[in-house]
């Protein structure tokens, strides 16, 4: 076991919203943590509870400059990597930003990691990089090309952590995550996830808009479930566990079209005219893959992963978190 008190953990994108959920919970759990961001994407709000913990240090940097890097890692034990531009849409737009952080950025940590002599790395790689790939559940060892931008800057990611591994000894951990959502997700800006800006529109009676039919179908997966796979990914004592990644789901699928029937019943419990709002239709987004499901049977297997909450499940503990902070 670890030894909590004497542990120190790096979260890279502790201000945005999977970071901020980390850093609460491994300091509720009475670890030291650092968390290193430069406010692109993250919000200081969402470590409003982080800053009132003596265990709590802010680093103000970027993954893109190796300095701050090593700064950061400096007597750490863990690093869990959750810094990233996320977004397909804005990789096709700018691809050399996404891949200057994601890339550049993440060989960064590897190095400062390395050098640091951190004993695992544990990061956010993603379920984009299944890319074409038509099979159902989607299995680690089985992916197709990449569909964007931002699903090659993740794959590389793998590339990178094996590398580090096979040649450094680096102990490194991959967690693919499949449609994250949950509290603290920012529902604003162009490229917003499409659980809070849906939950926002419909909180202000307006119709979101769906691309596409609505029948692509994705793994949602709440953020509890995601803490869950970076505490046994960093915690593990397992030797056959490490140097891999594993898909961070729930493993069920639920079209578009159900997920938004879903907000409206459980909103409309708050606001019944929401009940009534229309749901518009728009063209496919440009590198979106149709289907989505996890496998996670390597990771009940090699971790003992038992997740928690269906989709269903976490919209409900979302919606009552929204309800009551974005109003």
């Amino acid at each position: 076991m670890i030894e909590v008190n004497n542990t120190s953990i790096l979260i890279t994108g502790g201000a945005g919203f999977i970071g901020s959920n980390l850093c609460e919970y491994f300091l509720s759990k009475g670890y030291k943590v650092t968390c290193l961001d430069n406010f692109s994407t993250g919000h200081r709000h969402n470590l409003k509870l982080s800053f009132e913990n003596p265990n709590f240090r802010l680093i103000e940097g970027d993954i893109r400059n190796l300095s701050d890097c090593q700064n950061a890692v400096n007597g750490v034990d863990y690093v869990l990597h959750e810094a990233a531009l996320g977004s397909v849409p804005r990789s096709i737009k700018d691809p050399i930003t996404t891949n200057d952080v994601n890339v550049s950025g993440f060989l960064n940590m590897l190095v400062a990691s390395r050098d640091a002599k951190v004993k695992r790395f544990v990061y956010a790689a993603s379920s984009s990089t299944y890319g074409d790939s038509v099979g159902l559940p989607k299995v680690e060892d089985v992916i197709g090309k990449p569909l964007s931008p931002y699903a090659i800057t993740k794959y590389v990611n793998e590339l990178y952590a094996d590398i580090f591994s096979r040649t450094y000894g680096l102990e490194t951990i991959g967690l693919r995550y499949f449609n994250v959502f949950g509290r603290k997700q920012d529902p604003n800006g162009a490229y917003a996830a499409v659980i809070p800006k849906f939950v926002a529109q419909l909180m202000q009676l307006e119709s979101p808009k769906i691309n596409g039919d609505g029948n692509y179908s994705r793994d949602f997966t709440y953020i509890d479930n995601v803490i869950q796979m970076n505490e046994l990914a960093m915690t593990t004592k397992n030797p056959d566990a490490v140097n891999t990644v594993y898909n961070t789901a729930f493993g069920d699928r639920n079209t578009l079209n159900n997920l938004v029937n879903y907000l409206k019943e459980f909103l409309s419990v708050y606001d019944e005219r929401i009940s009534n709002v229309a749901i518009e239709y728009g063209p496919n987004r440009e590198g979106d893959i149709p289907h989505s499901l996890a496998s996670i049977d390597k990771a009940k297997a090699l971790l003992g992963y038992d997740p928690q909450f269906s989709m269903q499940q976490g919209l409900k503990e979302a919606i009552d978190w929204y309800w009551n902070n974005m109003k």
